[in-house]
């Protein structure tokens, strides 16, 4: 419970600020706008198990004062950062308008804002569906790995990891498929937006595992922002990964509200559960114990990408997103179980 006591103060203020909000632009829905504020924060919830998992493989190499950052220095970046600058700073771009206005209409004119976003939709998404399938394809198509959990598929996505780049060209080969389905002005940004997800998972994910190679076996992360060490850069891999999970949230959210800050407040809360119970998952070593749920959430995270890209031109319901994330992690963790159980059977 002690690993929740911060969300739920984070929850408490987020909900008092939802109220006050409400009250000033929307009298008399008051009530209406908290209901909205926790069906989002369920919402992000359930589409950010694999999120959770995730985040805790590269939060446990990481010291206690890196990981404490994680919690509140990180939930001020996924607040204020991915959850509200940034999908303003993606309108802003696409509708050629200043940052200022963009926040202005956001603010108090939400139709107009959540038109802009809609034409926005196919490049952010297909940013974030690039990002999330490389790391797919990074972690299966990998040669030395040995622990396998859908054995007779990932032993032979393994084998593909002899083959060097195959994850880039996977993934531009799905670009050029998922294009021809977007509508004709969109086009030409999803390709772009697409093309700088894969570059920006190759500079932050390669700039990460070499640090980690060359980083000092005494612990120097806690000194400050060092970077003869790995932790300043596993913090913006984690956030990065935040920001591409976040994606399907913040769009389908307009679904529910059309009110930016409503959105921001709901969105918020359930991203600190989920911080929260990264930090668990690192202090109980669920990882090392249930050893499959790591694959679990790749798979989740592979489909997730998959439907980020189907989404650029079809609308997909974030009720079958979360379903199909939350069965991954729960038959890697009934697999983990059961094979813990044979191990011990066999001792």
């Amino acid at each position: 419970m002690k690993h929740f006591r911060g969300a739920f103060i984070f929850t408490f203020i987020c909900l008092i600020l939802a109220y006050l909000w409400a009250h000033k632009m929307h009298a008399g829905m008051e009530l209406a706008s908290l209901f909205i504020v926790l069906v989002l924060s369920i919402l992000e919830i359930s589409l950010s198990f694999d999120n959770a998992v995730i985040n805790a493989t590269k939060l446990e190499k990481m010291t206690p004062v890196w990981q404490h950052r994680f919690l509140t220095w990180g939930i001020f970046i996924a607040v204020f950062g991915m959850r509200f600058l940034f999908p303003v700073l993606i309108v802003a771009i696409f509708s050629r308008l200043s940052l200022g206005n963009v926040i202005d209409i956001a603010l108090h004119d939400s139709n107009q804002y959540a038109h802009y976003l809609h034409i926005a939709h196919p490049p952010i998404v297909t940013f974030g569906g690039a990002f999330l399938i490389m790391l797919f394809f990074t972690y299966f198509f990998n040669h030395e790995k040995e622990l396998h959990w859908i054995k007779p598929i990932e032993s032979k996505m393994s084998l593909l990891g002899h083959f060097r780049s195959i994850e880039v060209i996977l993934t531009l080969i799905i670009i050029y498929i998922s294009q021809h389905f977007i509508a004709a002005q969109s086009r030409h940004e999803a390709v772009i937006a697409g093309i700088f997800g894969i570059i920006t998972y190759l500079l932050v994910n390669d700039l990460s595992e070499l640090l980690e190679r060359h980083a000092p076996k005494n612990d120097g992360c806690s000194s400050g922002f060092n970077l003869k060490n790995s932790c300043l850069i596993n913090f913006i891999y984690l956030e990065i990964i935040d920001a591409s999970f976040s994606l399907d949230g913040v769009l389908g959210a307009f679904a529910l509200s059309k009110d930016i800050l409503i959105i921001t407040l709901g969105l918020s809360i359930g991203a600190m559960f989920v911080r929260s119970l990264t930090l668990l998952l690192v202090e109980k070593k669920t990882l090392h114990e249930y050893k499959y749920l790591e694959h679990g959430a790749h798979w989740a995270i592979g489909a997730l990408a998959i439907i980020m890209f189907i989404s650029s031109f079809k609308e997909v319901s974030e009720v079958i997103t979360g379903l199909i994330g939350l069965i991954f992690i729960l038959l890697a963790f009934f697999s983990s179980v059961i094979a813990n159980k044979k191990e011990k059977a066999e001792e």
